[in-house]
């Protein structure tokens, strides 16, 4: 692929995500809590989970390390951070799901496994083959150390939103209960607002045009997730702290 076809690409990619944002934000994603077999057959969330991520992990190591660049230091810190995201959602997330019989559309699973995969790619692509600019000078420059911050903030606040959420049920129990603790404290999807920040973190500290293309992509995606998240607490669960947001303290 040419570079001007490889940045088209990415352009229309952003484009879309742009356009389908209104349409996304009137559908509720039907997996989690608000799984239908309205969409129609279903798999086990655990496989559906390791499916629909691989692309991200695989398809990312496959054209970073194949690629045609020779690296200095600073992509490999671009290839770890992604690899330790992505292993963990991966490999370790979908097992440590306390979800046993749980179901996941499987369309829901191939949409999925097609967004992950074209991010996977153009990331992968670009850091492997295309990202010259970076000399070691780049660990020292404002936007590495201010989006390799905000990253491993939103890396740290993810995890440890996944482990309260995870750790609600004890082994075999099923049902929802109020999530307490962490950022839960002022909004309820404190897992969906670390991930934004960890992608725009990770589109600063390259000041790359596919992980810009990634951050947009994550906030289209994780808005609409989050506010049906927050509606569905409020409607299900009566005593529901009033203080809380959907997803930005205090602001929405």
């Amino acid at each position: 692929m040419s570079t001007t076809n490889f940045y088209f690409f990415i352009y229309i990619w952003i484009a879309v995500a742009v356009i389908l944002f209104p349409v996304i934000l009137r559908i509720i994603a039907p997996y989690g809590r608000h799984t239908t077999t309205a969409w129609g057959p279903l798999i086990s969330n655990k496989i559906g989970w390791m499916i629909m991520e691989s692309p991200a992990l695989l398809a990312f190591a496959f054209f970073f390390l194949f690629g045609t660049l020779k690296h200095n230091i600073v992509p490999w810190v671009f290839f770890a951070f992604w690899m330790i995201h992505y292993i963990n959602r991966t490999l370790v997330f979908p097992f440590r799901l306390r979800t046993k019989g749980k179901k996941i559309p499987f369309i829901i699973v191939l949409m999925a496994f097609c967004f992950n995969l074209v991010n996977g790619f153009i990331n992968g692509y670009y850091f492997g083959s295309l990202s010259e600019k970076y000399e070691l000078s780049w660990l020292h420059s404002p936007c590495f150390i201010a989006g390799l911050f905000l990253s491993i903030y939103g890396l740290s606040k993810n995890w440890q939103s996944d482990n309260i959420l995870i750790h609600l049920r004890k082994p075999g129990e099923k049902g929802y209960t109020i999530p307490q603790g962490g950022l839960f404290e002022v909004i309820s999807c404190p897992n969906h607002f670390s991930e934004i920040l960890e992608w725009c973190g990770f589109a600063l500290m390259t000041w790359s045009l596919p992980g810009l293309a990634f951050a947009i992509w994550t906030i289209v995606n994780l808005i609409p997730r989050a506010l049906n998240h927050h509606q569905w607490y409020k409607a299900t669960f009566p005593d529901y702290p009033a203080r809380r947001r959907a997803l930005i303290p205090y602001i929405l």
